[in-house]
């Protein structure tokens, strides 16, 4: 199952280098990283990383690093957070390319339900946006379905189908932002490790584009539990 995954992965990033090349800034590519390690049993340290690129590879778009100390009000589940992320943008302006710097306050609640197969998850987001000359506020909503393809639950080597919804709002006009709607394929390593490679289309006002993604999970626990 890990030579098929592999696969995929190298067929998703060879059809996207081949896009972007014929079609520039058409097609780009997110590689993240996700870390969500427990400290105790109650608490929780967040950390990520997400390189956006215009094309396949080697054309900046985003570096998005965000952290966070999150709660468990029930056991292993409905998880309230808050957490800071750090944005460097590099868009283009009329052909040439601009940077600029985005520091973020932000708190989260995620809640998961499982419904056989089917692990669902929701995730309500509050964000407090520090840009260079402006503030803003944008409400976030997912819904995300996991569901297992070769065994019945999320076991170890094990491959496994990924979708997700997401909506942006702002809490001034224009109050839609954006739309994400993603599908992966998944690899479960380990207890704690796992990968996707997929699709997402980002759907704003005035611009459609889809981005490759490729993401990798850690949840390592810190405690000894």
């Amino acid at each position: 199952m890990r030579k098929v995954f592999t696969k995929l992965v190298f067929t998703v990033l060879s059809l996207g280098s081949v896009t972007a090349f014929a079609q520039k800034n058409d097609l780009g590519a997110w590689y993240m990283y996700f870390g969500n390690n427990k400290i105790s049993k109650k608490l929780n340290w967040h950390n990520e990383i997400q390189y956006r690129n215009f094309d396949a590879v080697g054309d900046l778009e985003q570096l998005l690093i965000r952290t966070g100390i999150g709660y468990d009000l029930t056991e292993n589940n409905n998880n309230v957070l808050l957490g800071y992320g750090f944005i460097l943008s590099q868009p283009y302006v009329n052909g040439e390319k601009k940077e600029n710097i985005e520091h973020r306050i932000f708190q989260q609640f995620i809640t998961k339900q499982k419904f056989g197969r089917f692990n669902l998850q929701h995730r309500y987001r509050l964000e407090e946006r520090f840009l260079q000359d402006d503030f803003r506020m944008r409400f976030r909503y997912m819904i995300g379905l996991n569901i297992p393809i070769t065994h019945k639950e999320m076991l170890p080597k094990s491959l496994y189908a990924s979708v997700y919804n997401e909506i942006f709002l702002h809490f001034d006009s224009p109050v839609f932002d954006r739309n994400r709607v993603y599908g992966a394929l998944g690899y479960v390593i380990n207890k704690n490790m796992r990968i996707e490679a997929g699709y997402m289309n980002q759907i704003q006002e005035n611009r459609n584009r889809g981005q490759i993604q490729i993401g990798f999970y850690n949840n390592i626990p810190f405690n000894k539990n």
